[in-house]
């Protein structure tokens, strides 16, 4: 289900028995705060029993309350304003310690993304940005820091890397015009996504060019133009999106690339270090 669903809810209200009108009325009127709950705080709050709101999910045609609160959280992912963001964060991390609860839910987002990531994609999204004939990278608001990594250590390894800027739209599209069959475009963004990327992975792709999505899930607007789909859970943390699995796909692409690439890679890390040693880019004093 989609945006649908608080339709549904909401045209089933005749039918629902008095305990399932108030689990209804509850997740019509708080939907961004239910999508977070477990099925017993919500039973809780609106004074039914947990079976009364487990059958509620069943009747709406769920196998159960986590696939019904999956499609919940799917639904608001894009649409909750910053501020709802912290109120639901809020609510999740509740008066525990709040580095414990953060670096256990990246740590279980990492998992995640583990067991769904579809390997045939990594591996093909590899093959093709080594066989690149250019590279373009694109990544905004908080993307920007992924799209950024990845430029920095891409460049050690090839000559035609260009990192997107999108101050304006119509740059954007400028830095594109030239890109074509034989170009991949990697390109980065999580809820709430950005028009601008999802642009110009249309752009790309009617271009010709292979597009590697790095996004949350199939249900991406970027997923339709992507070749290679690489999904990150990326559930958000306060109105900060959590980018650590991102990341680590990001770190991933970068050591499997660079292992196909070892030979020149390895020449260009030797020059490196001759220049940095000779300019005293890094410093000497041990720690």
């Amino acid at each position: 289900m989609n945006r649908d669903l608080l339709k549904t809810i909401e045209d089933g209200m005749p039918t629902f028995s008095k305990g399932q009108k108030r689990i209804a009325a509850y997740i019509l009127e708080n939907c961004e705060k239910a999508a977070y709950m477990t099925a017993s705080k919500l039973s809780g709050l609106v004074g039914v029993s947990e079976s009364t709101v487990v059958r509620f999910a069943i009747e709406l045609g769920f196998e159960g309350y986590p696939e019904f609160q999956k499609s919940l959280r799917s639904l608001l992912k894009n649409h909750l304003k910053s501020f709802q963001r912290v109120e639901v964060a809020n609510q999740l991390i509740g008066d525990g310690n709040v580095l414990d609860k953060v670096l256990l839910s990246d740590a279980d987002r990492i998992r995640r993304t583990l067991e769904q990531i579809d390997k045939d994609s990594f591996s093909e999204a590899v093959s093709k940005i080594v066989g690149a004939n250019d590279i373009y990278i694109l990544g905004v608001r908080s993307s920007s820091y992924l799209a950024g990594t990845l430029n920095y250590y891409l460049r050690m390894v090839f000559d035609s890397v260009k990192l997107l800027q999108t101050t304006s739209g119509s740059e954007l599209f400028e830095q594109l015009l030239k890109i074509k069959k034989g170009d991949v475009l990697i390109a980065i963004s999580f809820p709430r996504y950005s028009t601008r990327v999802i642009n110009a992975v249309e752009f790309a792709g009617a271009r010709g060019a292979d597009v590697v999505a790095i996004t949350d899930s199939n249900a991406s607007p970027l997923a339709p133009h992507a070749d290679q789909l690489l999904t990150a859970q990326s559930d958000m943390t306060s109105f900060v999106d959590s980018l650590v699995a991102p990341l680590s796909i990001i770190n991933a692409l970068i050591v499997a690339v660079s292992r196909e690439k070892q030979e020149e890679l390895t020449a260009r890390l030797r020059e490196l270090e001759e220049v940095w040693e000779r300019y005293d880019v890094y410093s000497k004093k041990e720690s």
